[in-house]
């Protein structure tokens, strides 16, 4: 690469070194690394001249460039040659020293430089420094503090120099008068000090093995007069802990005499240091090195200072450690190995210290004790081993101590104490109680409220460590085998170790295991020798019972059946065999189990048959009744555990079976009896259960032993005091009663059938008789019957001239009955109506009008019934008193009360409706919009008749196909322009048939009519949409755009909104559920109200009513066809929308109805509307969906539009390029290869310039379709051309932002990839590209750039300029992977091919990026440019 290309890339990373974004700097530093390494003299040299051409550059830049000078020389510094360092040990000198003021990040970063070069050319170094560090003259901060530094990262190079820098450095120290100064040269002489000591203890490794500790002693003391006498003592808190540190150091240096007598002054001026200073790891870090030093040469003053210093590191060693902050967790660290020193020189008086302060209760006080005690035994083993039954019996005391905090320190001393053999002294088993006691202990009691303390050790946490400690002796510390077994096993059976039965089981089993694999004697427990141990009996009994409530105390149950198979042998020899067969298994449902999916029943009955096979296999009636008895006098620790209790008296059940001793089994059911306590529900049916199960074997002795217990005293009444006591000596006996009557229950369900029959009369239920009454008590039911009331009809039979036809009515109309009352009055009012002149009816009708609203209920209701009748016998000659009529009807309605008087207007209108149709209809649609409630009713009671439903919806449908339904007018005088404005007759009748349609009786209708209706009220819906209302004349407000939904609060209607009600409810009465469930789901209706996305709404409606109410399509497509040509084009929009979303599914080729939508689609593509051309061509890709058979029939056709979309000018959103597209994607998936093959490059081309548009769509659509291309392009090379053409644009789109665009690419690269050219990148495309598979992009394009170069040389110029391209992206995410591409192209390209690309263009490139305005884009061009070497 030329070297003019490397120095412009350096200079671009130089000029960059303090972009503003923290992750650009730290990419700029690594790639100048990159290339400092790569060639150290260049960059560095390029380095030094930034630095000398901008003298006045800002501190923080000048600071990057010489860490990047640093970082090179720490990693280079063999391969720079002695000339560039020479320069750079000038420049860094110079840099460091320029400013005589402190400024620490630029001189600290050229120290750093004379620090790393150090530790090769020391010598060089030392030169330049000690030319800056002479005698009498006061140096540079950092000449000092570079010298400190060099002392520790060249210790062999530098402590030759140290007895000359001590020399000149000694008379300066008086010089110093600022505390930085003084602070400095205390540094650095516990600097010097540590190398010095280094060294000293290194001398093997040294080049001067003669150097010894006195070489120094006299100047380090010098040293230390000034700093202790007179520095010690500053104000600063810094300066004081840099001397305090420094002291520390130096005291190991110092003779041994001089250090005797410094001691009394020394160590109490360290001390006061505590008071001074909140941090303290400093002074105890200083504090330790001078004990250090003071007991390594014996001191005999030490002894004297003892008291003081005890007190006070018990005080540091006390105060709680933050492990959050480590300075506070160092100097504890510090404090105890001050103790382990005197613990060294001061046994007896350290050990009496630590156990009298642990009887002090103090909380803290005793923590530290405890933190203290525990460091000693593990630190200073030999010391303590004579001290060990003092400290035993001293730890007894914080064992009581309540605080949780004390007891952790406690667990620790102990673990300890365990390790170093203390538990097996006398005295030891306390200690393995203690944590016996602590694993078991109970949940902290918190009732909601959060520890106030942060330090808070709860039961949880304290629990967990016993348990882990008891572990880990059990694990680690070999000889505490035989203290713990088979020792542990006593605390499985007290009830107070109940919560530790689980740690205490995992650690008998690993202690068993292990001493039963190597057979130990020490496996077989000899019971009678170890008397606290529970009895084998007792053991079985306590495991199983574990074992029956798994999930309990911390889930015990699998630990105790796991240690019963281990203890086999141990409980009885015989065991053995059986149990390795059948725990195994049972351990395997525990394994897979929880509390919920455990069968508790099946559970129980397993464990009870693992016992009733051990009686049987062990064969020992001794050993069986001893069980037995065992297992009775255990009940009462269950007496807070009813559940466990009850499973135990099921154990004793099925032990008593299997004894064969009937005096033993006698007295066990007797101690059952008595001592049970029959107040609980679960303990008496645990006794019954006890007793059934034992009288399997033990019939006779049962029900004997139940006789004799009914005649106890038990079931006596004991006198009370006074009668005070009376119901509850009641209640007691009844509960006993209860436990014996369950008793016999279970006797005769467990006992054997031909035994207990012969039984049954003479001993159950004759004893059950004694002390139980059954009453049986009868109820009759009563039923009674309703009277039925009817009323006689009469039929009159009325002549034409019979006045005397009247006569009978007369009498009806004395009867009081109401409804005898109106049907007299409408037989009376038929016989009115054929004698009524017309001059009169006329008036009669209006009088009844009134009488609608009359005060008397009865009077209204008559009043409705003879209009009725009257207008159903005579209404037919009122025709021009209709719409008066209509109009008096609306106004009655408003106060009228009296729902059945409502009802009977609706039938009034009905009525008129029936002989005046259009009349009437004519009226209702001239009600001013929008209808109020009155209104509304009175079209709803149009929907009660079929037939005169069915005629409105002809009429209505027939008037909106031919009626204008919006108007354009202009906005206003000022603002000009026009919006449209929905008619009023339409918007009118919509209203009325959304109100008519909510009549449930108008279904009939409805249903007959579905195609029509539906057709219509979908073209309206789509004629309503971005219309306005129409101006309110009484408000002269106009309604909203969106001409929403209405109330008579508000003077809006919407034709939107009554549209797509209508239809709703159109939906409803034909009983598409379905249908509306899925458009409900979509939010179909929302979106079919707003112009933005009505289509969406269409198309939403389309696919419900494709899939779920197919057979109804063929009407309503040809319902809907004549609108296509209509003049509005959004009516047209709405049928291109429905039309095309049917294309997407099967049912209209079986429906046959594909022939014509495809028709139609057709003629839409030349439709002067840019969205009913764009429906029109995705309707027509739609059909590689539904019915891909039928693709290559309309191949042509289909080819023909989509190319011709591709190539639309009046599409301002390029919406109909994106459906032609996306169709032509899909239908190429079905296309045969002859119909196609000569396009492919066409099309190909026609794409090309739609792969960078920044519409999203158009760009995911197009990398799809290119895709989809690749399998008539197989084969081609013209096509193989064009894919490489492109193949650096979906390369670089892996990072778009949209998702969905990235998908895409992967699509079209793994199907584009068979035709690439190369194998390694064809398997990597179909590998790497999986849709779901995450693509880590900077790995994926550094292995394909290697196979680009291998596979395609030639093309390595033309990949190179197309990546180029895009340093000019919209994207910056393309910018940054463009940047990524050729940086990987760079770093992995041979020399031999460098001449293919041009360097200078890609430096320029790179170079601009740097300077983007996206941060993550800087990023990668800086990652980029450090390939370039």
């Amino acid at each position: 690469m030329d070297e003019t290309d490397v120095e412009q890339v350096t200079l671009a990373l130089l000029d960059a070194a303090t972009d503003k974004d923290a992750e650009v700097q730290e990419q700029v530093r690594k790639s100048m690394l990159t290339l400092g390494k790569q060639q150290p003299d260049r960059v560095l040299a390029m380095c030094q001249d930034y630095l000398l051409k901008h003298p006045k550059l800002v501190v923080s830049h000048r600071v990057v460039i010489l860490q990047t000078i640093e970082l090179i020389v720490c990693c280079r510094i063999e391969e720079i040659s002695s000339a560039r360092i020479k320069s750079i040990i000038s420049l860094a000198s110079d840099e460091m020293t320029r400013s005589k003021d402190v400024v620490p990040d630029w001189q600290q970063a050229a120290s750093n430089i004379l620090v790393a070069v150090g530790n090769k050319y020391i010598n060089d170094i030392m030169e330049e420094i000690l030319s800056k560090f002479q005698p009498g003259l006061l140096p540079h901060f950092f000449v000092v503090q570079t010298l400190a530094n060099l002392s520790d990262s060249n210790v062999y190079g530098m402590v030759p120099f140290l007895n000359a820098i001590l020399g000149t450095m000694l008379p300066m120290l008086s010089m110093a008068k600022q505390d930085n100064m003084k602070w400095v040269f205390s540094s650095a002489l516990c600097h010097f000090s540590d190398g010095i000591l280094e060294y000293l203890a290194n001398l093997d490794k040294a080049p001067d093995p003669t150097v010894r500790k006195d070489t120094f002693s006299s100047e380090i003391f010098a040293a230390f007069d000034i700093l202790f006498n007179n520095w010690l003592q500053s104000r600063e808190s810094k300066l004081r802990l840099t001397v305090a540190e420094a002291v520390g150091s130096m005291c190991h240096l110092m003779a041994s005499d001089k250090l005797e007598e410094q001691i009394p002054k020394l160590i109490p001026a360290i001390l006061s240091l505590y008071k001074k200073n909140n941090e303290h790891y400093i002074i105890s870090k200083s504090l330790c090195l001078v004990l250090d030093a003071s007991v390594s040469m014996g001191s005999r003053v030490l002894e004297t200072q003892l008291d003081g210093l005890l007190l006070a590191l018990h005080q540091q060693v006390s105060t709680p450690v933050d492990f959050s902050n480590p300075p506070t967790a160092k100097n504890h660290n510090e404090v105890l190995r001050c103790f382990s020193l005197l613990a060294n020189s001061f046994p007896d008086r350290l050990i009496m210290f630590v156990l009298q302060k642990l009887e002090n209760s103090n909380e803290r006080n005793r923590m530290g004790s405890l933190a203290v005690l525990r460091h000693l035994i593990n630190s200073t083993t030999s010391t303590m081993e004579s001290k060990k039954l003092l400290i035993l019996a001293s730890i007894r005391q914080p064992m009581a101590d309540h605080s949780n905090k004390v007891k952790k320190r406690v667990v620790q001393v102990i673990s300890a104490m365990a390790h170093h053999g203390y538990l097996e002294l006398e005295g030891g088993e306390l200690l393995v109680l203690f944590l016996v006691q602590h694993c078991a202990l109970p949940d902290t009691q918190r009732r909601g409220q959060k520890p106030t303390d942060p330090e808070e050790v709860t039961n949880e946490a304290l629990r967990t460590m016993c348990d882990n400690t008891l572990h880990l002796l059990t694990t680690t510390v070999g000889r505490l085998a035989d203290v713990l077994w088979p020792k542990l096993l006593y605390f499985l059976t007290p009830s107070q170790f109940n919560n530790a039965t689980a740690p205490l089981c995992k650690s008998l089993i690993v202690l068993g295991n292990k001493k039963k694999t190597s057979q130990e004697p020490s496996f077989n427990i000899d019971f009678a020798q170890e008397v606290n141990l529970p009895s084998p009996q007792l053991l079985l009994v306590r495991l199983l019972l574990n074992a029956a409530f798994p999930f309990s105390c911390r889930g015990h149950g699998a630990p105790s059946l796991s240690l019963l198979q281990i203890l086999s042998v141990n409980i009885h020899p015989k065991t053995e065999a059986l149990w390795e067969k059948e725990i195994p298994p049972l351990l395997s449902v525990l394994e897979g189990s929880t509390t919920e999916s455990l069968d508790k029943k099946q559970w129980d009955e397993k464990l009870l048959k693992l016992l009733s096979d051990t009686l049987t296999t062990v064969d020992d009636d001794k050993w069986a009744c001893q069980l037995s008895a065992e297992a009775t006098r255990y009940l009462s620790t269950y007496n807070n555990a009813l559940e466990e209790k009850s499973f135990l008296y099921r154990c004793i059940g099925t032990t008593l079976q299997r004894c064969c001793n009937k005096e033993l089994v006698k007295k066990q059911l007797q101690e059952i009896l008595l001592a049970a306590r029959h107040s609980d529900a679960v303990e008496r049916e645990g006794v019954a259960l006890a007793v059934g199960l034992c009288a399997n074997s033990h019939l006779e002795a049962t029900l004997a032993k139940l006789e004799e217990f009914g005649k106890s005293d038990a079931f006596k009444k004991s006198p009370s005091i006074f009668n005070l006591l009376k119901e509850r000596n009641d209640v007691e006996v009844e509960k006993v009663k209860s436990t014996l009557i369950l008793c016999y229950g279970q006797v005769a369900f467990n006992a054997p059938p031909e035994k207990i029959l012969t039984r049954m009369d003479q001993d159950v239920l004759r004893c059950i008789s004694k002390h139980f009454n059954t009453k049986v008590r009868e109820g009759a039911r009563r039923f009674t019957g309703g009277r039925r009331r009817g009323a006689a009809c009469f039929c009159l039979d009325y002549k034409d001239d019979g006045v005397d036809s009247l006569l009978p009515l007369k009498e009806r109309l004395e009867n009081p009955d109401h409804s005898v009352l109106y049907r007299t009055c409408s037989d009376l009012t038929k016989v009115m109506s054929k004698r009524l002149p017309q001059e009169q009816l006329s008036t009669l009708v209006f009088m009844l009008l009134e009488g609608l609203a009359d005060s008397q209920a009865n009077c209204c209701r008559a009043s409705s019934v003879i209009l009725n009748t009257l207008l159903k016998n005579r209404g037919g000659g009122l025709h021009e008193l209709v719409p008066e009529i209509l109009e008096a009807l609306h106004v009655r309605l408003q106060s009228i009360t009296e729902e059945q008087v409502r009802v009977a207007v609706g039938q009034t209108v009905l009525i008129l409706a029936s002989q005046h149709l259009e009349t009437v209809i004519k009226a209702l649609v001239n009600q001013p919009l929008p209808f109020d409630g009155w209104t509304s009713e009175m079209w709803m009671a149009l929907g009660a008749d079929p037939v005169v439903a069915n005629r409105i919806f002809e009429m209505v449908i027939e008037k909106l196909l031919v009626m204008a339904p919006y108007v354009d007018q202009r906005e206003s005088m000022i603002r000009g322009g026009t919006r449209k404005v929905a008619t009023c007759q339409p918007l009118a009748m919509t209203c009325g048939l959304k109100e008519l349609l909510l009549n449930g009786n108008s279904q009939e209708a409805a249903v007959g009519m579905f195609p029509q209706l539906f057709s219509c009220l979908a073209v309206r819906l789509g004629a309503s949409v971005g219309v306005s209302a129409p101006r309110d004349g009484g408000t002269k407000q106009t309604a909203s755009v969106h001409v929403a939904g209405w109330a008579s609060s508000c003077f809006r209607t919407s034709g939107t909104s009554v549209a797509a009600d209508a239809l709703r409810i159109l939906l409803a009465r034909a009983e598409l559920d379905e249908v509306m469930k899925r458009l409900d789901e979509d939010k179909a209706w929302d979106a079919m109200k707003e112009a933005a996305s009505h289509a969406t709404g269409v198309t939403l409606l389309a696919r419900a009513m494709a899939k779920h109410a197919g057979p109804r399509l063929p009407a309503i497509v040809e319902s809907l066809c004549p609108s296509l040509n209509n003049i509005y084009e959004c009516q047209r929009i709405t049928v291109t929308a429905f039309f095309s979303e049917l294309l997407n599914h099967h049912v209209v080729t079986e429906l046959m109805l594909i022939d014509v939508l495809m028709n139609n689609m057709m003629e839409r593509i030349s439709d002067p509307c840019c969205t009913v051309r764009m429906l029109a061509v995705r309707g027509l890709g739609n059909i590689a969906t539904g019915s891909p058979e039928k693709v290559n029939k309309y191949a042509k056709e289909l080819l023909a539009a989509m190319s011709s979309g591709m190539e639309e000018k009046d599409d301002p959103g390029k919406l109909i390029t994106h459906e032609a597209m996306s169709g032509l994607s899909k239908v190429l998936l079905y296309l045969d290869k002859k119909n196609v093959h000569l396009l492919v490059v066409y099309i190909f081309m026609k794409i090309k310039p739609f792969l960078e548009s920044e519409n999203d769509e158009i760009r995911c659509a197009s990398i799809l379709l290119m895709g989809n291309l690749s399998k008539f392009g197989s084969g081609e090379p013209v096509f193989k051309d064009q894919i490489h053409n492109v193949l650096v644009s979906l390369l670089l789109h892996l990072v778009d932002p949209k998702p969905e665009v990235v998908r895409a690419c992967k699509y079209s690269m793994r199907v584009c990839a068979p035709v690439v050219g190369s194998e390694k990148i064809t398997a990597m495309f179909q590998n790497h590209l999986k849709e779901e598979k995450s693509l880590h992009y900077g790995e994926f394009i550094n292995d394909l750039t290697k196979h680009l170069i291998e596979d395609f040389p030639g093309m390595l110029n033309f990949y190179h300029i197309s990546v180029i391209q895009f340093f000019k992206s919209n994207w910056a995410e393309v910018r940054a992977g463009a940047a990524m591409f050729i940086g990987f192209l760079l770093g992995n390209l041979p020399e031999e091919h460098f001449s293919h690309l041009n360097t200078g263009t890609i430096t320029k490139g790179l170079v601009m990026l740097l300077q983007d305005p996206d941060p993550v884009v800087r990023v990668k061009a800086a990652e980029a440019m450090g390939r370039f070497h």
